[in-house]
């Protein structure tokens, strides 16, 4: 990985200084002797390459020095000062010397990548385990997606199942409001006929000379619940009474009477208790 970024910088990096050498050879030695020229152009490049060597110095040990990256900016501006100043002098070329003109910015440029490359370079092992740890989250993801999914169609199900049997029962209620309107519209033309409204009348009350009680329409509707009322609000018999009276008629045969032909002689005889009541009355004489 580490090739990636520093085989561009270096490769820049040594196009540019050859770059600078021979424009300043080309450039000078109209001027000034050929050997003051190279010299002038090793120079600038040594200079450079000074600089840059002790930047990663530092670079490699952690540190960093302000004056050190000026003093190689400064080098590399030089260079392509000297690159612009022959393109601009010289007779032919000029749109191509200036297009390379650039070089030396652009390879430090490359250094400054490189530098920020190795400042945040990780090793395998902590590489493995951000992966490790993004593939967990992408994992707890999925799952949180896929249970919300799941519940949401559960919940869709539900809601269907209950809006449907809802319907079920509004149909029945219906159906059954219905009915019961076809059955007290029918009682209440019963009630209203002349000769069916006397003939249900004397089978719903005792007939009694001269009276006829009205037959009311039974009640439909809401209704108010009552009080829990005992079998026998007003008892025609006290206990003492009943217990008597049960004894005598269990005795009156021999042997004596069961509880279920006593119970028999006890209705037929016109008596009125309650069954709970004459079970009682038969334990305590029996």
């Amino acid at each position: 990985m580490k090739a990636k970024t520093v085989l561009p910088a270096i490769a820049m990096t040594a196009v540019s200084m050859v770059l600078t050498l021979a424009v300043v050879l080309m450039w000078l030695r109209t001027a000034v002797p050929w050997p003051v020229a190279l010299v002038v152009g090793l120079g600038i490049d040594g200079g450079w390459l000074a600089t840059l060597a002790y930047e990663r110095r530092l670079a490699a040990q952690g540190d960093h020095n302000a004056t050190v990256t000026a003093v190689g900016w400064s080098f590399g501006l030089i260079a392509v000062g000297v690159l612009v100043a022959h393109a601009l002098t010289a007779e032919q070329g000029t749109g191509a010397w200036l297009a390379v003109a650039w070089l030396p910015i652009a390879a430090k440029a490359l250094w400054l990548v490189h530098g920020l490359w190795e400042r945040t370079a990780l090793t395998p092992s902590a590489l493995g385990a951000i992966r490790g740890i993004q593939q967990e989250a992408r994992d707890e993801a999925a799952v949180a997606r896929a249970r919300l999914r799941a519940e949401a169609g559960t919940e869709e199900t539900r809601l269907t199942a209950v809006t449907q049997a809802g319907a079920r029962v509004a149909r029945v209620q219906a159906k059954t409001a219905k009915s019961l309107a076809g059955a007290w519209s029918t009682l209440e033309a019963a009630r209203n006929g002349d000769d069916t409204g006397r003939a249900l009348t004397s089978v719903t009350s005792r007939v009694t000379p001269d009276v006829t009680p009205r037959w009311e329409l039974p009640v439909w509707g809401p209704t108010q619940p009552i009080g829990t009322r005992s079998l026998e609000a007003v008892p025609a018999l006290t206990d003492q009474e009943l217990d008597d009276l049960v004894d005598e008629i269990r005795h009156s045969e021999t042997p004596a009477l069961s509880y279920r032909e006593m119970a028999i002689r006890f209705r037929a005889g016109g008596h009125s208790a309650s069954e709970v009541r004459l079970r009682a009355a038969w334990k305590r004489v029996a």
